[in-house]
Order: C-alpha cells, then sequence, then structure tokens
C-alpha cells in the first residue's frame, strides 16, 4: 500500500525502482504492511497498487477496462510507451538516430510494425530500443502513480504486459494475471488481429509460458470461455482488492 500524502507518516520509506524497467520508481511505501492509518493522522492514507499483466492476447485490456468502470484509476503502460514515441520527444529522436529513417512512417510517426520486425529478429537491437524507452517509460508512469496518490484514488492498477519479464512483481501489493490457453491466444492473434501466423508464433515464444507467471501470480482469472466469464471473474475480483 501507498502512503497517499508522501512525508507525514513516520513508517514509511522510499522504494528505490530501476529506471530501466517498467516498474514503480519511487513509490512511498509503509514499512507496517498492517498499517490502514498513518500514525499522525485521522485520516485513511494508504492506497493499494496492483500489477496487471498477462500474455499476448489473452485478455487483459478488458480486464483493465471493467476494473476502471469500478473506479481502479488504470495506468496502461503501452499507453505510456506510444506517447514517450511521439515524433519530436526526445525518445523518438533517439530510435530514429539508432535504428535509422525506415522506422519512420510516410505521415513522420514511428512505424511500429517495421520497428517491432527488427527487435523481435535481434536480441541486441531489442536491448537497445529497451534502453532508449523504458527509463522515460518509468518516470512517467510514476509521475502517473505519484498524481493518483497526491488525488485520493483508492486503488491504482498498473497494467504490465511484461511485469515478469522485465519488471518487479515484487513492487506491488498484488500481481492480477489474466491467462488464456497458448491455442487460444494464437487463434485470437491471427483472427482477431490479423497478424501472420510465424509472427505470431514468435510474439508467443518471446513471452514467458504461464505456467511460472501463474505460480507466482497472486489472482489468476482464467479468459478461456466468453467475455461474460471474464468480466464476473473481474466483478469478484473487485470485491476483494477493493476492500
Amino acid at each position: 500500500m501507498v502512503c497517499r500524502r508522501a512525508g507525514t507518516c513516520r513508517s514509511c520509506w522510499s522504494v528505490a525502482a530501476r529506471a530501466t524497467k517498467l516498474v514503480v520508481g519511487a513509490a512511498s511505501r509503509c514499512l507496517d504492511r498492517t498499517r490502514t492509518r498513518c500514525p499522525s493522522s485521522d485520516e485513511t492514507l494508504l492506497m493499494k497498487l496492483y500489477a496487471l499483466t498477462g500474455n499476448v492476447a489473452a485478455g487483459k485490456s478488458t480486464v483493465a477496462r471493467r476494473l476502471a468502470s469500478h473506479g481502479a484509476v488504470v495506468i496502461d503502460a503501452d499507453a505510456i510507451v506510444h506517447a514517450v514515441q511521439q515524433p519530436g520527444s526526445e525518445v523518438f529522436r533517439r530510435i530514429v538516430a539508432h535504428f535509422g529513417e525506415t522506422v519512420v512512417a510516410a505521415d513522420g510517426s514511428l512505424d511500429r510494425v517495421n520497428l517491432r520486425q527488427l527487435v523481435f529478429s535481434d536480441p541486441t537491437e531489442l536491448k537497445a530500443l529497451e534502453a532508449i524507452v523504458h527509463p522515460e517509460v518509468a518516470l512517467e508512469q510514476q509521475r502517473l502513480i505519484d498524481r493518483a496518490t497526491q488525488s485520493g484514488a483508492a486503488v491504482v492498477i498498473v497494467d504490465i504486459p511484461l511485469l515478469f519479464e522485465k519488471g518487479d512483481p515484487d513492487a506491488y501489493d498484488g500481481v492480477i494475471l489474466v491467462d488464456a490457453p497458448v491455442a487460444e491466444r494464437r487463434r485470437r492473434l491471427i483472427e482477431d488481429r490479423g497478424f501472420a501466423p510465424d509472427f505470431a508464433d514468435r510474439l508467443i515464444a518471446s513471452q514467458w509460458p504461464s505456467g511460472p507467471k501463474r505460480a507466482r501470480a497472486t489472482w489468476t482469472l482464467d479468459n478461456d470461455s466468453d467475455r461474460d466469464a471474464i468480466l464476473a471473474q473481474a466483478d469478484r475480483l473487485w470485491t476483494t482488492i477493493s476492500r
């Protein structure tokens, strides 16, 4: 849980996260996890901070929207990535300087499809891209967490697709995993998103398998049925995490 008024609680400390990963940058956390109030105040001060993750095409965005409809503040790491890569930004300039004009689309924006193809085929280039993008994403993510804290939000959920691969699950009060069978996720990528089968396979293979993630997640929502089923699971989860 995160103290809503930084500096007022003597029991709070700062968790410094690594700037190169999509994790909390410097969230103030209460050492006594059983506290619901700062000792010097009559106000409830603790905000719950959760991570939401899931492999590609598992249905994570559906769950994020549902939890947001219940009142959670949802911070979307993918949306932050897109924002910091806008033309004219320092991140955009550095990406083009490293990868060349081939990653610039005809309208002057970043050609994400071409860039994705480049880094997926070369682990060294993927690391280079991450070194450019991730520090800026971490800073913006922390700014949004701080803003939610200052606004008095009760539940903040950070939507991070590669939490286990690139982030720090222990930086959160709990981890929500949305999962679906590989065959179903592959079908969604090909039929719903129009990806070529070989690219869908490479995309799936680039992420950890479900098993290790399920073992480390606090809650797992299985999206192997219809939309109503996953929404019902999200509703039940909300009653738990919002208490």
